[in-house]
């Protein structure tokens, strides 16, 4: 079986992060939850769930992921595969092996757990995000005859894909980043639909005005520079 590890960006999730890390299934070797400048107990839950929890004080997405890819670049034994999961449980942790198949089975580079309208329980996503999403994939159909439906946190690419990938972005552009350089590098990619719920606690990001603004720009910001880069 290949070597899976699990990078959890977490910030104040203390009644979430738990119930993710518990939901995880048995195939994963290592859960690493990283705190972005939490102030509850988000550490503390983590820990006792079992997870490896790491500190990021720098407040940021990208920040996170970076810190947890920094860790596992460390230690001696690589792992084949890393999963990308947020720490608010919107998503289904026990359908991490839905999103590693194409993985294992089809020797694919990247997934993306696809939030699909069908799958989604009602007001689990806001009206902006849905629109941000639609948006974002659609302008990558038109520049880069992509076929991505979503910017979904929920995700899995080989480790070695995601090194050659040289990611840099440390906000709200991590997701899209990551989707146009798999693009760029013509990395074999799919997306597999996944249950989304209502998160716990409120969004950091579609949460409020301006934390949906800062996101919109940096994404449309990443495909407009990549749509004009040679």
């Amino acid at each position: 079986m290949p070597i899976i590890k699990v990078i959890i960006p977490a910030y104040n999730e203390q009644d979430s992060i738990a119930k993710v890390i518990q939901d995880i299934p048995s195939i994963v070797q290592e859960v690493i939850v990283v705190s972005n400048n939490s102030t509850d107990q988000t550490e503390t839950q983590a820990k006792q769930a079992g997870a490896t929890v790491l500190t990021e004080n720098q407040k940021g997405y990208g920040y996170a992921c970076l810190k947890g890819m920094d860790y596992i670049a460390n230690q001696d034994q690589k792992p084949d595969i890393i999963v990308f999961l947020d720490g608010d449980y919107s998503d289904y942790p026990e359908e991490l092996t839905k999103i590693v198949a194409p993985i294992i089975q089809q020797d694919i580079d990247f997934v993306i757990g696809a939030r699909t309208k069908e799958l989604r329980e009602k007001g689990s996503m806001t009206p902006q995000q849905i629109f941000g999403n639609w948006l974002a994939t659609s302008l990558m159909t038109l520049f880069f005859r992509a076929k991505f439906t979503d910017l979904g946190p929920f995700r899995a690419i080989k480790y070695n894909k995601l090194l050659a990938l040289n990611m840099v972005d440390k906000t709200y552009g991590w997701t899209v980043e990551m989707q146009l350089k798999a693009l760029k590098q013509k990395l074999t990619y799919t997306e597999v639909p996944v249950n989304y719920k209502n998160r716990i606690g409120v969004s950091k990001v579609s949460g409020t005005v301006k934390g949906s603004i800062f996101a919109g720009v940096k994404i449309l910001t990443w495909i407009f520079k990549y749509s004009f880069k040679k």
